[in-house]
């Protein structure tokens, strides 16, 4: 026990906003329950990059979900803090 508790106690080195959604796996569980739900329906895919494709374009829409719900989950700007890597900022779409 005393060799795990370095690994047990990792997330509280994450800001104390991120600390109540890191001990769920719940939304990983919902992630995977919508993929599995999703290739149910064609239940047959013709080949692995119609399965790669599929499986790519749902976890990009749920990144995009993750993203915009500001309140649900981590958002970028929280996670500079934790990050090794400086923050990426898209530049504003020409109108």
């Amino acid at each position: 026990m005393d060799a795990a508790e370095e690994d047990v106690l990792a997330f509280m080195d994450f800001p104390r906003e991120h600390r109540a959604k890191l001990h769920s796996t719940n939304p990983i569980e919902r992630l995977n329950g919508e993929i599995k739900r999703r290739t149910d329906v064609v239940s047959i895919f013709p080949n692995e990059a119609a399965v790669i494709r599929r499986v790519g374009a749902l976890l990009l829409e749920q990144s995009d979900e993750w993203a915009t719900q500001r309140s649900r989950y981590m958002t970028l700007e929280t996670m500079t803090a934790v990050s090794d890597t400086p923050a990426v900022s898209l530049p504003v779409a020409a109108a």
